[in-house]
């Protein structure tokens, strides 16, 4: 999978040499100028990391920062005109993982988004048997899944239901013919009831440990995990 940063800066030339400088260096970055552009762009693709830019033209950068950490485990590294500590703990402590203030050195920036990459990519490593979501977490090697950090029993059909979606960026709509070939390695006839039931008893069984919704209907269409 390419390694692609999201810019979200509104200075166009400040925002055009740090795509140069991350090009350079062997990344693909995309560019936004807004915090309401980047949360679409957000849902319409991946990314390895984003650079944010702490004032933006709609809105405070922090707020943007709690959208990014609310559906994405993506580093976000911030660039700030401040350099008040207070204001740079806010933004640490919100979720940024790292901090820089303006003016800066490009190569400065490549490091720190190179550094927070290298960290991520071993983090994976690790955790490639783990996947998350908010404060569920499913465990593929003893076929647990937690949630506020108490265990939720599944059968097996809803435990690889359950395991498709977090596979998976939230957004993405599940059909019931996905769930049932994937969860039942067959065919599915298109009038069978089974995916609404099991779909029923994973919410009810989450909804007994949390008042978080995980999962929504799609009228029409299918499933997928609530952004």
């Amino acid at each position: 999978m390419p390694k692609i940063i999201l810019i979200i800066e509104d200075d166009i030339d400040l925002s055009n040499q740090i795509a140069q400088a991350l090009e350079k260096a062997g990344y693909a970055c995309a560019q936004t100028f807004s915090a309401s552009e980047a949360l679409k762009l957000m849902e319409d693709s991946d990314f390895s990391l984003a650079v944010l830019d702490s004032d933006l033209p709609d809105g405070d950068g922090s707020g943007l920062l709690s959208s990014i950490r609310s559906a994405h485990s993506m580093p976000v590294v911030v660039i700030s005109q401040s350099a008040q500590l207070d204001y740079k703990i806010r933004l640490l402590n919100a979720g940024a993982d790292d901090y820089l203030t303006k003016p800066f050195e490009m190569l400065e920036l490549v490091t720190r988004v190179s550094v927070q990459m290298r960290r991520r990519q071993s983090d994976s490593h690790a955790d490639a048997n783990i996947l998350r979501y908010r404060d569920l977490i499913l465990d593929n090697r003893n076929l647990s899944v937690r949630v506020n950090g108490k265990k939720v029993t599944l059968t097996r059909q809803e435990f690889l239901i359950l395991q498709l979606m977090l596979q998976y960026p939230p957004g993405r709509v599940f059909s019931k013919q996905t769930f049932y070939e994937s969860a039942w390695k067959d065919v599915y006839l298109g009038e069978d009831k089974t995916i609404n039931v099991h779909i029923s008893n994973i919410r009810k069984k989450l909804k007994a440990i949390t008042d978080s919704e995980y999962i929504e209907t799609v009228w029409g269409v299918g499933f997928r995990l609530v952004k």
